[in-house]
């Protein structure tokens, strides 16, 4: 535990950039970028919890490669993106918070029907989400998407970005690599952890050399995948420790579960299956009705929910790590505070409230209005929303889901 407990409403750096306080609007995909291109709605998507008092919000997700999109219309960080990207930085910095980037390859959660491109898995599998096989990427085409990574990374620079946030977890490309059921590979990025972890490590020391200290740069990191076969606590400390030896990140996101196998773990709180079943066409919707109460596993929401795995990696390391899961009120980021986390990290509680940061400043009695429904799961890919919100309305699915 610190000696003196942060302030969450002070000022605090994070690597080389200064934010006004200690809370980030997680990443939460938007939806609102159709053919990939910024539009005013994601614009004002980001605009209101910037107004809204965060030090920072979250871009999501922007992918690094055509084949690494969750589906056809995400943001693909190319030069030809960053004139869009700019006036969404623009407008979050005019509302005085910073703006980070989540990049990232979704690996086999991919649609590949949605990109007309094959999903990329570590080892070949068949993907509900594109009813395909993936295909094994091979010495060289991984080579390519570190470069890839590191391309990204330069776009956001150009774009205005404060911050990147590469994303290993949630079995996306580099957590699929971590994962010991979904890598099966007897090459360098198979086998051993420290095989299986290579992949992360060229891609934060690609992406570090590629910004210098112009930007701050973060990954989002799966501590567990929650299921049989894949990432345990031990090896999740693992690969926090050699990231933290590398030197080329600024702060680990701590999160948990698979958007493949497992995606209540890190959601928790009521499992809406009935949600999608009746949403999602077919064969989608057969798979829900059907597997369902498998694949959305009922975790109840607790605050503060991973917290108690977290603190085994503030234990174990020394560098700035940001909070997540259950950050509900003013006691919850105050203890976050005292138990030696440098910044903590909300979604939902944003998207039923994105004034919620300013309002809990104001009165340290204020709490989120979620109620952990997570209904807003099944309008992914629509135009992600609380349902509570008077203006809301769930529309039908037309691809993979996740909140990233």
């Amino acid at each position: 535990m610190s000696a003196v407990a942060a302030d969450v409403f002070g000022q605090a750096a994070l690597g080389p950039i200064t934010l006004r306080n200690r809370v980030i609007k997680a990443a939460t995909f938007e939806a609102r970028t159709p053919g990939g291109a910024v539009t005013e709605e994601l614009i004002d998507f980001h605009r209101a919890p910037a107004a809204g008092g965060v030090g920072m919000t979250t871009v999501a997700y922007c992918a690094v490669s055509p084949e690494g999109r969750t589906e056809r219309d995400q943001i693909l960080m190319t030069p030809q993106a960053a004139q869009g990207l700019q006036r969404l930085t623009d407008a979050i910095h005019a509302e005085g918070a910073a703006a980070c980037a989540q990049l990232g390859h979704a690996g086999p959660v991919a649609n590949a029907k949605s990109n007309g491109l094959p999903a990329v898995s570590p080892s070949r599998l068949f993907s509900p989400l594109g009813m395909a096989f993936t295909r094994r990427p091979d010495t060289g085409d991984l080579r390519r998407m570190v470069a890839d990574h590191a391309r990204a990374a330069r776009v956001a620079v150009s774009s205005g970005f404060d911050a990147v946030e590469l994303h290993f977890g949630h079995n996306y490309l580099v957590s699929a690599f971590f994962s010991p059921l979904l890598n099966r590979r007897r090459d360098n990025y198979g086998g051993s952890l420290a095989n299986r972890a290579r992949l992360a490590r060229e891609i934060a020391m690609a992406v570090r050399e590629e910004v210098g200290d112009r930007i701050a740069v973060t990954a989002k990191l799966n501590m567990e995948d929650g299921f049989p076969g894949g990432l345990h606590i031990e090896d999740g400390l693992q690969i926090g420790r050699w990231l933290q030896d590398d030197g080329a990140l600024d702060a680990l996101q701590l999160t948990a579960g698979s958007s493949l196998l497992n995606p209540m773990y890190y959601f928790r709180g009521r499992a809406p299956r009935t949600e999608f079943a009746g949403v999602f066409p077919r064969p989608l919707n057969w798979f829900f009705a059907i597997a369902g109460r498998g694949f959305l596993r009922r975790y109840p929401f607790e605050e503060l929910y991973l917290l108690d795995t977290a603190r085994q990696f503030r234990r174990e390391l020394t560098m700035p790590l940001i909070l997540l899961g259950g950050i509900t009120d003013r006691r919850s980021m105050d203890l976050a505070m005292s138990e030696g986390f440098e910044f903590v990290a909300m979604a939902r509680g944003l998207l039923r409230d994105p004034s919620l940061v300013k309002r809990i400043g104001a009165d340290a009695d204020s709490r989120s209005l979620c109620t952990h429904c997570n209904t807003c799961m099944v309008t992914i890919f629509e135009r992600t929303r609380c349902v509570l919100r008077p203006e809301a309305g769930v529309s039908k699915a037309r691809g993979p889901w996740l909140v990233v």
